[in-house]
């Protein structure tokens, strides 16, 4: 059994040289070619992003400081800083809008790792993702933010609750607005529509946090409903 297991894993390893040299997988960053041992992004742009290190704080981060005063909240993780011109921004915007849900899949996946391994969010026991108005994800095809959480749901093993809450009209995008725009444009968006009675400490999932305002908007909706519910917030970047 265990020479058999050898000889699989070689041909693997052959399969996957093979399948690289006829259609060569490149970075998503800056298109060189990955070698069979890189995923998605090249060592060299892997290096260059700027990760936040917040599973390594014993202090508040700048992300549990956000939201201070507006959400309690039990938990905040991101794992890099979004900055323009960044790496982090080429796989956003690829998550975005080149339709590159494998890569909001394996950062999902990455998200997940971190989690699985901070103390703060040992307890959580649903994911949801936040949502989009049906206008905007037939416009995309596709919901980031609930790519991501599939990610994350792999490592956890908990699950996800797709439409437990949704977005009550479509709103104008938050790229350019500031704070107070942001929280005028979706304060009061969300609704609960499915039973959270079950749960005990919910983890909401988004692609990049801004100013926290649509976290903040989902969080308040979800404790007018269920106040005993603990909430905790995870996503691939802050902005810096």
């Amino acid at each position: 059994m265990i020479r058999l297991s050898k000889i699989a894993v070689t041909v693997n390893k052959y399969l996957d040289g093979f399948s690289h040299l006829v259609m060569p997988n490149s970075c998503l960053c800056c298109k060189r070619e990955l070698s069979i041992f890189e995923e998605e992004i090249c060592s060299f742009c892997e290096f260059e992003l700027k990760k936040t290190y917040f599973e390594g704080f014993n202090e508040p981060s700048s992300l549990d400081k956000l939201f201070w005063g507006r959400l309690e909240v039990t938990g905040t993780y991101a794992m890099y800083y979004f900055i323009k011109g960044n790496k982090s921004q080429d796989i956003l915007h690829a998550i975005k809008y080149q339709h590159k849900k494998s890569i909001a899949n394996s950062m999902g996946k990455r998200l997940g790792s971190f989690l699985e391994k901070m103390e703060t969010f040992k307890g959580v026991d649903l994911i949801i993702p936040v949502p989009l108005h049906y206008k905007k994800a037939f416009i995309r095809g596709y919901n980031q933010s609930e790519e991501i959480a599939k990610g994350v749901k792999e490592i956890l093993k908990i699950p996800i609750l797709k439409e437990g809450i949704q977005k009550r009209k479509h709103t104008e995008s938050q790229t350019k607005k500031d704070r107070f725009e942001r929280w005028d444009n979706v304060g009061s968006n969300f609704e609960v529509v499915k039973d959270l009675i079950p749960y005990q400490h919910v983890l909401l999932v988004d692609d990049v946090i801004t100013t926290g305002s649509t976290l903040e908007a989902m969080g308040r909706a979800i404790h007018n409903q269920f106040p005993h519910l603990k909430i905790s917030i995870a996503s691939i970047a802050l902005t810096k």
